[in-house]
């Protein structure tokens, strides 16, 4: 199951938006207080780099203080996973950018130059050379002739240092991997009637296997292991050998990834020296699961995790989403680490303790929904550090974990990422809300309870939405194959959409009154029909999973809505907007959708997910998407932002013991980037 809310564009936009490589702003404020939260580090082209404050790190003791930095270490440890997992030569690309970076001797202070310092900086924001929300390829806006002439100025006895490779060697491999734009042009493909696996450029897949092939392969693994409930094919490369054989090669130490992965082990084995009693075994099951490869070691692993609440530092690590892979199989790498925050958390525990009442009164049909919603747990918290998938654009909430029948059994957590939705309202202003906000009060609305909205959203998708419903027996979770992560989004968002117009909300007091559900509509509907569309360029469909999901919800309820205008069109100045004229009525076809998603998840009908997205959540309206690139360029907004790090570091006194862990937030993107690289990434394998 997709559960985790990736969206730094799209929070981008409904929080309303109001160089050098040597140039970050991490300078420190003297003689003044310093706002940490929505702090600007770096902007490059389109991008934002911001920063997020760590309330109540400097109240923990110095064993939990340990814990994070450990946990901390082992987040770096793995970046380099990501990395390879998203494309076969990424690595490569990104020690050699790294290296001119560090070595080259010529004339920094050249356009050419700048511009390969901005593509370095793309690199490592999208985790490789692919737009992470488009999944297309982006070329660095310099000539291959001068890249050439950059690396054949550096000597070879660097390259075959750093990549196994001389210059020329290197320059033969990366011209078509970084300048022919017709080469691997897409990490993840989704179109339909295409062959999923041949024409994504993602790396879990090798050896000219066919999409008919990978989807044969782990159906016999199903048939061969009849009453086992392990997610297959999560963590391992499939590979066809030249004779054939199709055989997965897992990640752990001693296989795909063992640098890496024994890395990571060795900062658990810290953690868990430090950790309170009850999350030692916690992280005896990860570690012994990233040593063994063995997907039953992953599910006793969760089954502990999820069964701990109300932890004070918790953490998620693994190859843990499946958005990555077209066909939903594979899990990239991530690691988050976070304190819980008390007082944000008392409003998704009234969530938690109502959860059946949310159930029962859905509108999903009696039979998709659980007769009991058992070990579900909710909190607001705030994040300690991100890595690999997380890192460095966040996710607003989480909800896992994703294997179905633990889901089940054993319950989910749920977290709402409080100081990332306040390091994006500090970053952001009222700017795009004046542009495509057709009125004065939906623009105050907004400004009065939009951070709000986005909150209780959040918390209601994960921890409602993800868990609320069933599969019928019999039902595989995969059984929607590549429009799996489309609809279980859908069916999350659709779920707190719904509730966000219930009066039992204001009742519970988890709102302050129905404006705040009217807020959300709103927000909703206008990003979704025009302001994400600037992330997409022109001429492109949509291809990422949560963009398909709400442009998919969007035009179904303003389609099925038309006769009545519950949500109209209106054209004014030469422009477009979207007003909703009745918001009793949308909620009810929100529910209607609701209940329709939810059928086709809980019955397992493909065909009815491919109608659902291949009508609605694909295609945009060329004219449309045209007005709202041209009205956004005369914006001074960023397309997408991203964070940087607090940097955590050991005191030490005379003797060599540790006192203390020492928190800053001076960093600059570049700085860590580099030290990330220096300190995690060896010689390419």
């Amino acid at each position: 199951m997709t559960v985790c809310v990736n969206i730094s564009l799209w929070l981008a936009v409904i929080m309303m938006i109001g160089g050098c490589m040597r140039c970050d702003s991490s300078a420190k404020l003297s003689g003044e207080a310093r706002t940490i939260s929505g702090e600007r580090v770096d902007k490059f082209e389109d991008i934002e780099i911001i920063r997020y404050n760590v309330p109540g790190f400097e109240s923990l003791s110095l064993n939990e203080k340990l814990m994070i930095y450990y946990m901390a270490q082992a987040s770096m440890a793995g970046r380099d996973i990501l990395y390879d997992q998203h494309y076969k030569y990424n690595l490569m690309i990104k020690k050699v950018l790294e290296t001119i970076y560090k070595e080259y001797s010529g004339d920094r202070t050249s356009e050419d130059f700048k511009k390969l310092e901005i593509y370095l900086k793309k690199v490592w924001f999208h985790n490789g050379i692919h737009d992470y929300k488009t999944e297309m390829k982006f070329v660095p806006s310099v000539s291959f002739e001068y890249f050439s002439s950059v690396v054949k100025s550096i000597d070879d006895t660097v390259w075959l240092k750093v990549t196994g490779r001389d210059g020329g060697e290197l320059l033969s491999v990366l011209r078509p991997a970084i300048f022919d734009e017709a080469v691997d042009t897409k990490r993840v493909n989704k179109a339909q009637g295409q062959d999923l696996i041949q024409t994504s450029s993602v790396n879990f897949y090798q050896g000219n296997l066919t999409q008919k092939e990978v989807e044969n392969f782990y159906s016999q693994k199903r048939k061969q292991n009849p009453g086992k409930k392990t997610v297959w094919g999560l963590n391992s490369t499939l590979i066809k050998y030249q004779n054939g054989k199709i055989e997965e090669e897992a990640w752990s130490v001693g296989g795909k990834y063992s640098r890496e992965i024994s890395k990571i082990v060795y900062w658990l084995e810290k953690a868990r020296e430090v950790a309170p009693d009850n999350q030692k075994e916690i992280i005896e099951h990860l570690i012994n699961y990233y040593r063994s490869g063995n997907l039953e070691e992953f599910d006793k692993y969760n089954i502990a995790w999820v069964g701990q609440t109300g932890l004070g530092i918790d953490f998620i690590n693994g190859f843990i989403e499946t958005y990555s892979d077209p066909l939903s199989y594979k899990g990239s790498w991530e690691s988050v680490i976070q304190l819980r925050d008390k007082e944000g958390s008392k409003r998704t525990q009234i969530l938690v303790d109502n959860v059946q009442w949310f159930e029962d009164n859905s509108p999903t049909d009696l039979q998709f929904k659980k007769e009991k919603a058992q070990g579900i747990s909710a909190s607001v918290i705030n994040i300690v550090a991100l890595g690999g998938d997380s890192y460095p654009t966040s996710p607003l909430g989480i909800n896992l974990p994703n294997a179905e029948w633990i889901r089940e059994e054993y319950g989910s957590k749920s977290v709402t990422l409080a100081n990332i939705h306040d390091a994006y309202d500090a970053a952001s202003g009222g700017t795009v809300g004046k542009e495509f906000y057709l009125t004065q009060e939906e623009r105050d609305l907004v400004a009065k309870y939009g951070s709000l909205s986005n909150q209780v959203h959040t918390d209601m998708h994960e921890c409602l939405g993800h868990a609320s419903g069933k599969l019928l027996p019999g039902v595989r979770q995969d059984a929607l194959g590549n429009y799996h992560s489309t609809m279980e989004e859908a069916r999350a968002d659709l779920f707190a959409l719904y509730y966000l117009m219930d009066p039992k909300t204001v009742e519970l007091g988890i709102i302050p009154n129905l404006d705040v559900g009217k807020t959300k509509y709103i927000v909703y509907i206008n990003a979704a029909l025009l302001t994400m569309l600037n992330s997409v360029p022109l001429g492109e469909d949509l291809e990422e999973d949560h963009f398909r999901n709400r442009m998919m919800i969007a035009r179904w309820v303003y389609e099925k809505g038309a006769s009545g205008k519950v949500i109209e069109q209106v054209k004014k100045d030469g422009k477009t907007y979207y007003r909703i004229n009745d918001f009793v009525k949308l909620r009810s076809l929100f529910g209607e959708l609701l209940a329709e998603v939810q059928r086709i998840k809980s019955t397992g009908d493909y065909e009815g997910a491919k109608n659902l997205v291949e009508t609605y959540g694909v295609k945009i309206d060329p004219e449309i998407h045209k007005e709202v690139i041209d009205r956004f360029k005369t914006l001074d907004v960023p397309k997408m932002r991203g964070f940087v790090n607090p940097r955590y570091t050991l005191k030490k006194d005379e003797a060599g013991n540790i006192i203390d862990v020492l928190i800053d937030f001076d960093q600059g993107y570049v700085d860590q980037m580099m030290e990330c690289s220096d300190l995690y990434s060896g010689v390419i394998q």
